[in-house]
């Protein structure tokens, strides 16, 4: 006898389960519940993620641009497939092919890219990446704890990485672990913190940033033996949580140079904007500096396994200087990981990603600048390859709305948006220091169509909350 399809009703109740059992047996403290009714997916491919009834959402966010190369991407996960089979556990203490291979493909694209020679360090995710590059960097400079980082950074939310995130409410309840960073504006310049305007400041805030230097009596510089007491800088090139902020031409070469010149390390977080993200391999291109220090994770293995690790210059990781069980993870550059990201970076080598996102870029600017011009909310506009953001505001296009955002997302979430008599849900991500700024991280891998979708999608969901 032929089994009979479950109904739809069957499924609402099924789904109603599920979240009342999700209620009742699952910490919250692991997620965030951004809507009032949590969605749960069925499948993924491309661009699209599929909920129970199998409508498709648009996905422009790509898990936090942990999928820079689609969903279900096959070659990828043939690759994950084919180490399943081969070697997909090991210690380790020991070695396999895959992570040389990953490493010596690491180090010689830095070196390569920024002219520095140095070593890769693996571990299964970003905070942690930030914790080890911690140790590094205190261990480099005989023990400082203190450490300069922006406003508005987000390095992740274990002890030693919320300790350099700005937000306070990540560390409220758990009191500080070790010194809290000296937090510094970040080059906002819609919302610039001095009053000033990006055209004529002359880039006014990395001047007040170097006359902490000036006197000892500023509290970390003594200019008697030419020291400061801060280690590093841990920096995003283009801000993530902090709603994709752009720094305008010149300013990392401005305060590098401040760096430089006081012995501070520039440790560069490429976590969320490196591989191709913001147009090149590593963000930081972009601005013409050499970091000491890269960490990175989320797109390197696609999303398919928990994979990070940092790069650091060799005279700051050798193994005479950070030996054999500096730090250690069980599950640091396992074989099914680093075979995921290995592959990810062949798939870097060959496609040229470089004028891909800077093409696709552009043209999804274009669409929503196009937007900007019918919707006087979108306060901002602008971007980096497909890191993109658009600033919603009330009707004047500068005060602040996250509840202007909180309803475009909640309509998005619907699954009933129509374009061509098909339904569809829009999947954004919501950043900011006001959390009023849709951030754009959409697959490299998105094709204009599908770009045209998003916007046709997001301008829907705009007249249904603002008319």
């Amino acid at each position: 006898m032929d089994k009979i399809a479950p109904s739809h009703d069957a499924d609402v109740f099924a789904e109603r389960d599920l979240l009342r059992d999700e209620a009742e047996y699952c910490s919250f403290g692991d997620t965030v519940h951004y809507l009032d009714d949590p969605k749960i997916f069925s499948r993924c491919e491309g661009s699209f993620v599929y909920d129970r009834e199998d409508t498709p959402y648009l996905d422009l966010q790509m898990w936090y641009s942990a999928v820079n190369f689609g969903y279900a991407n096959p070659r990828l996960n043939e690759a994950l497939k084919r180490q399943i089979d081969t070697l997909p556990q090991l210690a380790s203490q020991y070695l396999h092919v895959e992570k040389i291979e990953l490493a010596k493909a690491i180090a010689q694209n830095v070196e390569k890219t920024f002219g520095s020679k140095g070593r890769v360090h693996f571990n299964v995710g970003g905070a942690q990446a930030v914790e080890d590059s911690l140790k590094l960097v205190r261990n480099a400079s005989n023990g400082k704890s203190l450490m300069f980082a922006f406003e508005g950074g987000y390095h992740g939310r274990t002890l030693g990485a919320s300790a350099i995130t700005s937000s306070y409410r990540y560390r409220r309840r758990y009191g500080h672990f070790g010194d809290r960073a000296q937090f510094v504006p970040f080059p906002y310049c819609f919302r610039c913190p001095y009053g000033k305007k990006r055209e004529d400041c002359g880039l006014y805030c990395v001047d007040q940033f170097a006359r902490l230097f000036d006197t000892e009596y500023y509290g970390v510089w003594d200019a008697k033996v030419g020291v400061s007491e801060y280690a590093a800088f841990y920096v995003e090139a283009i801000q993530g949580t902090g709603g994709y902020v752009v720094p305008p031409p010149g300013y990392f070469e401005k305060l590098k140079a401040v760096l430089d010149e006081r012995k501070i390390l520039l440790v560069d977080d490429e976590i969320q904007m490196g591989f191709y993200r913001a147009g090149k391999f590593w963000a930081l291109e972009n601005f013409n500096v050499k970091p000491d220090v890269i960490v990175f994770g989320k797109a390197i293995t696609n999303g398919l396994n928990p994979l990070s690790g940092l790069w650091a210059r060799e005279e700051l990781i050798n193994p005479g200087v950070f030996p054999p069980g500096s730090t250690h993870s069980t599950f640091s550059s396992n074989p099914l990981g680093t075979a995921a990201a290995l592959e990810t970076v062949r798939l870097m080598q060959e496609v040229d990603f470089e004028a891909m996102t800077r093409e696709k870029g552009a043209y999804f600017l274009a669409g929503l600048r196009d937007l900007q011009k019918r919707f006087p909310q979108i306060g901002d506009v602008d971007g980096i390859g497909l890191a993109l953001r658009a600033e919603i505001c009330e009707a004047d296009g500068f005060t602040p709305s996250k509840a202007i955002v909180d309803q475009l997302t909640q309509e998005c979430m619907k699954g009933d948006l129509d374009v061509g008599g098909k339904r569809y849900g829009l999947v954004l991500d919501i950043g900011g220091y006001y959390k009023n700024v849709i951030t754009f991280a959409p697959s490299l891998m998105i094709s204009y169509p599908e770009i045209d979708l998003g916007l046709a999608l997001l301008e829907q969901a705009l007249r249904r909350v603002v008319g």
